[in-house]
C-alpha cells in the first residue's frame, strides 16, 4: 500500500477504511466462487444404505484404535485422558533444574517424537481389520 507513509497514525485510515474492504472482498469471493462453482466433494448421502463398517474422520482414527483395541471402555476414556495429561507434565519435568539441565528440549522433542510415531501408527491401524491393527501385519 503505497500511500502510507511513515507517522501516519493506523487509527482512522487502516481500521476504518482498509480492514472492511478486504474482509467484505474476501467474503464476496468465497460467495461468489460457493454460488458459481457448487461442486460436490462427495455423493450425497443415503439413509438407508449403511456401510458395513463406519470409519470416523481421518483425525479421529488414532482415538477411534485405541477405542476399538480396549476391552473396556472406561479404561479407553482413560487412555484418551491420560494424553493431554502427560503433555500438560513435559515442562515440568524439563524445568526441575533449568540451570544444569542440558536435554531440557530434547526432552520435549523425543516426547513429541514419540507421540507423533503412536499417533500414525495407531492412525494406519485404525483403517484395517481389528486382528491386525495393532502390528499393521509387520509381525
Amino acid at each position: 500500500m503505497g500511500h502510507n507513509y511513515y507517522g501516519e497514525p493506523a487509527w482512522p485510515n487502516d481500521l476504518l477504511y482498509i480492514f472492511p474492504v478486504v474482509i467484505l472482498g474476501t467474503i464476496s469471493c468465497t460467495v461468489g466462487l460457493a454460488v458459481l462453482e457448487p461442486s460436490m466433494i462427495e455423493e450425497p448421502t443415503n439413509p438407508f444404505a449403511t456401510p458395513l463398517e463406519i470409519l470416523p474422520e481421518w483425525y479421529f482414527y488414532p482415538v477411534f484404535q485405541i477405542l476399538c483395541t480396549v476391552p473396556n471402555k472406561l479404561l479407553g476414556v482413560l487412555l484418551m485422558a491420560s494424553v493431554p495429561a502427560g503433555l500438560l507434565t513435559i515442562p515440568f519435568l524439563e524445568n526441575v533444574n533449568k540451570f544444569q539441565n542440558p536435554f531440557r528440549g530434547l526432552v520435549a522433542t523425543i516426547v513429541f517424537a514419540i507421540g507423533t510415531a503412536v499417533a500414525i501408527w495407531l492412525g494406519i491401524g485404525a483403517t484395517l481389520p481389528i486382528e491386525v491393527s495393532l502390528t499393521l501385519v509387520l509381525f
